[in-house]
């Protein structure tokens, strides 16, 4: 791999999911798993970012509509209720990336599972010269299997981060780790880190 050609994508680590006042910390859910990812992604965003590649950070985005009402998919509403004004909102605490991680070179706004859905991914991976993305994120089975299948589809080299993605249950998590293994190479943190100091 070559560091400047390389992007580490993350998925969904923001304080909305992570932080115990963001949406699901206030309503209870999320799991210890999803908490440890952004120390252990940390180093890897240090050392690629180092050696001249790029830390891009999709973002899940509600957009406001009406009255600051959140725009909800069908679907989501029923799984997540709590959801509420202000929640995954552009330029709220909730939305931003967490401490940890930040900052990041781009950002993408993200309105469904993948990172390449009606996003600007595609055109800064393009103008960036990239063409491996290392993912990590949340959920495995949510918006990381459908970045890293997406990406497959327009012959992007993707690493997928065995213990820098996770799930609310590790039996999914597993599961979808062995269904992606058609289409990912998949390391470690660790690995991809070691992998990055090598090509240096």
């Amino acid at each position: 791999m070559t560091p400047s050609s390389t992007a580490l994508l993350t998925i969904d680590l923001q304080n909305d999911f992570l932080h115990p006042d963001g949406a699901y910390g206030r309503a209870g859910q999320g799991a210890d798993s999803i908490l440890a990812l952004p120390d252990r992604i940390a180093p890897l965003k240090q050392a690629l970012t180092h050696a001249g590649g790029t830390y891009i950070s999709a973002q899940f985005t509600l957009v406001p509509g009406r009255d600051d009402a959140p725009l909800i998919a069908a679907h989501l509403k029923k799984l997540r209720p709590f959801l509420t004004k202000g929640d995954f909102a552009p330029g709220k605490f909730g939305h931003a990336l967490v401490d940890t991680l930040a900052p990041a070179d781009f950002t993408i706004e993200k309105v469904a599972y993948s990172a390449f859905y009606q996003t600007r991914l595609e055109y800064i991976l393009r103008a960036m010269k990239i063409d491996t993305l290392i993912i990590g994120g949340i959920v495995t089975n949510g918006g990381v299997a459908s970045t890293v299948r997406d990406a497959h589809l327009r012959d992007i080299h993707t690493i997928l981060l065995s213990d820098g993605c996770a799930a609310f249950n590790e039996d999914v998590h597993d599961a979808t780790l062995k269904s992606l293994g058609s289409v990912t190479e998949i390391m470690t943190c660790a690995g991809a880190t070691e992998m990055i100091g090598n090509a240096t």
